[in-house]
């Protein structure tokens, strides 16, 4: 098996970028989710919320976070977030709490765009947002993703749920960092330790899936597809599986084309 794709996704539930190399970092990859929205009750914000959310477009250029939307003019947000200096606002994503930085005209962008009263947080590197500690070791820390560092799939995995669909679906809607090409489809599912490169990993739990992927990244509008068919043959324990959550251990360079090796 080889890495075929690195994506990153800056603002959490916009859409990503895909690299050909990167670096990790202590939360995972550098720049992953470390910018956020959230209500006026610092309450994380999604495409279970919010599906229009993919058609927010991002983009590196240089040191800059370029944020574009049909009908706005481009937001411009510094890559590396410690650069900005503003008053810490309360966050909540799922049951954990803790601060972060807002960014005051890109709140007022996306308020704009979302016709509603939002704010966009960064997470500045003094915040320490912990790992589920039932599987993960006392260090391990995460950006605004749901719960892990990294999220990873296969190319083959999704050409056998491809082969299911009425019409194929595109790797985008999955959301991963991570993408491997060869192995037998939901290889990934036993992936527990693991090496990209010289780089060690520790596969923790598999992915349960919800509505965010009956999005269409390209119109933001939501069907039923592929959770219907995936729910019949990937459902156990009343959760639909797809991917494995990842956590790394130390920092690195990977790249596009980098073997992967089981053990």
């Amino acid at each position: 098996m080889q890495l075929s794709g690195i994506f990153v996704y800056p603002i959490k539930a916009c859409g990503g970028i895909a690299l050909e190399h990167a670096e990790l970092v202590e939360r995972g990859l550098a720049y992953d989710r470390r910018y956020m929205l959230v209500d006026q009750a610092g309450t994380f914000i999604s495409q279970r919320e919010v599906p229009q959310l993919c058609l927010v477009d991002t983009a590196f250029e240089g040191e800059r976070l370029l944020v574009s939307a049909a009908n706005k003019e481009t937001l411009e947000l510094p890559r590396r977030p410690a650069e900005l200096s503003q008053p810490r606002q309360p966050y909540r994503i799922w049951d954990d709490v803790g601060s972060a930085c807002e960014h005051v005209a890109g709140s007022r962008w996306f308020s704009e765009l979302l016709n509603d009263d939002v704010k966009l947080l960064y997470m500045p590197d003094s915040e320490r947002r912990q790992v589920n500690p039932k599987r993960a070791r006392p260090a391990d820390i995460v950006s605004f993703a749901d719960a892990y560092p990294l999220l990873l799939m296969s190319e083959a995995s999704l050409r056998d749920l491809n082969a299911r669909l009425p019409e194929p679906v595109e790797m985008r809607r999955f959301r991963p960092n991570l993408v491997l090409s060869g192995g037998p489809p939901y290889a990934e599912d036993e992936l527990v330790r693991f090496r990209v490169g010289e780089l060690p990993f520790r596969g923790v739990k598999r992915c349960e899936r919800c509505v965010v992927i009956t999005v269409d990244p390209s119109t933001g509008q939501r069907g039923l597809e592929p959770l219907r068919t995936l729910a019949r043959y990937r459902l156990e324990a009343n959760s639909v599986w797809l991917g494995m959550n990842v956590i790394h251990d130390g920092p690195g360079t990977m790249r596009v084309g980098d073997r992967v090796s089981v053990g």
